[in-house]
């Protein structure tokens, strides 16, 4: 085998995918289930709607900040080989490919399976020959006071506003000097209109379709030659000073109007649209030939969250899943039980219910002093909130971090942390240079003259909603080691520590880093030692250089590593004499994987760890994260064994390959594996035993 300086000689450096090629093949992932056609026809559509919505925020987000570089000076990004343009042309035709294959899933399949239900999704030409009364009617009822129409010059140098994310018609004339702008009024709830119901069958249109019914009327004056659906997606960053002066938090709220007249960042239009036409508008806007990108006679497809199934048939839908009562908490006192034992909860196949109940009891018990959470996205309405409330109504000390900057979350977190405010809690909202991404609560209770630690450590947010769909796992401890190390994490979000010298937690940006760089290098000198060497991870990113880089080492000593990384990874796996050891799966199925979970053979004495942080840049060194070390055996050898099912998913896992053609993993007849549904049967059977 060939040392590591001399594959370095070769390739200059170790091989590392660019994180925004990857992420488009983690769409491709979420497209191969729309496609899947064993899946019910709602979940398809489902994941439709997921690939429109990961687009979307991918070019407010991810592509924005390429377009940023070309900000840079050309000799500075000639020095650094920073070639944005070139990158994004590479993005855009690999986006390209997507949507074709979004259009051939959706008309071609989806459709056509929707209408073998009786559910017939009808084209303009459908509507205008068949339900065009229909579709008057509703106009005037429902749509009349919402519709605007305008007139612009169609001069490339007029001055043309459209609003972020909307979609708009673009309307032609004979009279080519103008063009007629009318805005779609919609949203995932009233985009699909139920027109008409005749012999069993269902008929709905898109809401864009009854207007364009209504566009000579809305334009009297002029003889219409064409309609385009156009959508322009707008820089999701708000690009804060980092040296604010004042509150951080009213700076972001004063700045959220940016997201609706910021810089374009992609302009979405219907392939049909004359070139003429493409050119005066991309002029109007101030874009760039890169900026533009064709598309369908539709847009926002996430829109198909909310397409009704009128039928209500419950063979097009996923099979409802009875959450699971966990036999530890169900139905009994929380610092009884905790106190004897760390518990772990799952969602969301057992109730969030579990999180608040804890926060109920901890707001009304006469012994609860204080209690301290830090959370990330903020429901808009919750019992959650509503119990913290409650705490400081019954006179509790209740701490509050707000991430004031949690993408496209801020204007209602910072709405909550003023509400908390308000009631007397101490509202701490974060750093200009730091997110707080941790999930953490802490309750001091007093026992015996003394106060009494209780915490609850997730991988998941602190958010009913989203407990339905994302895949988590929550820790209930009362353990002194790892209750004492989180009190110094509140301590540190508070301003009264610096550093807060953890010895069990791992904590971002402090001590995660170091302690897993440690532990990868104790499995590389067991390695080389002749000994057993493993590590398993489970993640959402991969993308740190310093940890893959590690990796590769570890893969070269004869580590053997094994990674569930569900979106986008940087590290490349399976390259001779380079990762040859390291095999990466992706699991994507009903519930969006989002649990973090590390393990480490250690000589034969595993260690575990669950929490908040992937193993990227951004979670190790700009982020305060938790991670908990795992002590409880019998929480170890759930957790292991949950982890053990994920990773020989046999019908809903993808390998990474360095062609990231994201093939399945392949499939034993007889012993099949959709670790989702096996996880729920595990965990049922474990708690109804």
């Amino acid at each position: 085998m060939s040392s590591y300086k001399t594959l370095v000689e070769k390739l200059k450096d170790y091989p590392y995918q660019h994180r925004d090629i990857n992420w488009l093949s983690f769409n491709d992932r979420v497209l191969q289930e729309a496609a899947d056609t064993s899946n019910p026809l709602y979940e398809r559509l489902k994941f439709i709607a997921i690939f429109s919505s990961n687009l979307d925020e991918y070019f407010r987000v991810r592509v924005s900040q390429l377009r940023q570089l070309k900000r840079v000076d050309k000799s500075l990004r000639k020095k650094l080989a920073l070639r944005p343009s070139k990158f994004v042309k590479q993005l855009l035709q690999k986006v390209h490919e997507q949507q074709q294959w979004l259009g051939d899933i959706f008309f071609d399949q989806i459709v056509p399976d929707l209408a073998n239900h009786n559910i017939i999704l009808l084209k303009k030409d459908e509507l205008q020959d068949k339900f065009k009364k229909e579709a008057l009617h509703y106009f005037e009822e429902n749509l009349k006071s919402l519709v605007h129409s305008e007139l612009v010059e169609a001069s490339k140098h007029s001055d043309i506003f459209l609003e972020n994310q909307h979609i708009y018609l673009l309307v032609t004339f004979e009279d080519e000097s103008k063009y007629g702008i009318v805005k779609v009024p919609s949203n995932e709830d009233q985009r699909f209109v139920e027109i008409a119901q005749e012999d069993g069958k269902f008929y709905i249109c898109f809401l864009d379709d009854i207007i364009k019914l209504k566009l000579p009327h809305l334009f009297e004056k002029e003889t219409i030659t064409g309609c385009y659906s156009v959508k322009l997606s707008r820089d999701a960053e708000l690009y804060l000073d980092q040296e604010l002066e004042g509150e951080l938090a009213d700076k972001i709220y004063e700045s959220l109007a940016q997201r609706t007249d910021g810089q374009p960042t992609r302009f979405l239009y219907d392939e049909a649209m004359p070139k003429e036409v493409r050119k005066n508008i991309r002029k109007s806007l101030g874009l760039g030939k890169i900026d533009m990108v064709a598309g369908g006679a539709y847009h926002n497809f996430d829109d198909f969250f909310g397409f009704p199934d009128p039928t209500n048939n419950p063979e097009l839908h996923a099979p409802e899943m009875k959450v699971i009562e966990h036999s530890g908490l169900h139905g009994k006192n929380y610092f009884d039980v905790i106190k004897e034992k760390d518990q772990l909860v799952h969602f969301p196949f057992m109730s969030f219910d579990y999180v608040q109940k804890f926060i109920d009891q901890s707001s009304t018990d006469d012994q609860v002093e204080e209690i301290k959470i830090s959370l990330y996205r903020v429901a808009d309405e919750s019992d959650l909130t509503d119990s913290l409330l409650t705490a400081l109504k019954n006179g509790k000390k209740v701490t509050v971090f707000v991430e004031a900057k949690a993408r496209f979350d801020e204007e209602n977190n910072i709405k909550w942390g003023r509400i908390f405010e308000e009631h007397g809690a101490q509202v701490i909202y974060s750093y200009p240079r730091i997110k707080v991404h941790s999930k953490v609560l802490l309750v001091l209770r007093r026992e015996k003259n003394k106060l009494k630690r209780y915490a609850y450590i997730g991988t998941g947010n602190f958010n009913a909603k989203t407990s339905k769909i994302y895949c988590d796992h929550g820790l209930f401890t009362a353990n002194k080691q790892v209750t004492k190390d989180l009190s110094r994490v509140f301590k540190v979000l508070e301003g009264k520590l610096i550093i807060p010298r953890a010895k069990h937690l791992l904590i971002s940006p402090f001590t995660t880093r170091r302690t897993f760089e440690d532990l990868i290098r104790k499995e590389i000198d067991a390695a080389k030692a002749g000994k057993p060497a493993k590590i398993t991870a489970k993640m959402n990113q991969l993308e740190d250089p310093g940890m893959i880089n590690l990796l590769y080492k570890a893969s070269q000593a004869g580590v053997q590593i094994r990674l569930i990384v569900r979106g986008f990874s940087s590290l490349i796996p399976q390259l001779d004499q380079i990762s040859e050891n390291i095999y990466m799966t992706s699991i994507v199925d009903r519930y969006l994987e989002h649990g973090r979970i590390y393990k480490f053979h250690n000589n034969g004495e595993p260690l575990m760890f669950m929490g908040s942080a992937d193993w990227m840049s951004r979670n190790l060194d700009r982020r305060i994260e938790v991670l908990a070390p795992i002590y409880d055996d019998d929480i170890f050898k759930e957790l292991d064994e949950i982890l053990e099912i994920q990773l020989n998913d046999n019908v809903k896992a993808r390998i990474h390959t360095p062609e990231e053609d994201n093939p399945f993993v392949e499939t034993d007849e007889n012993n099949i594996i959709r670790s989702q549904e096996e996880v729920y049967k595990y965990l049922k059977n474990k708690h109804q035993a």
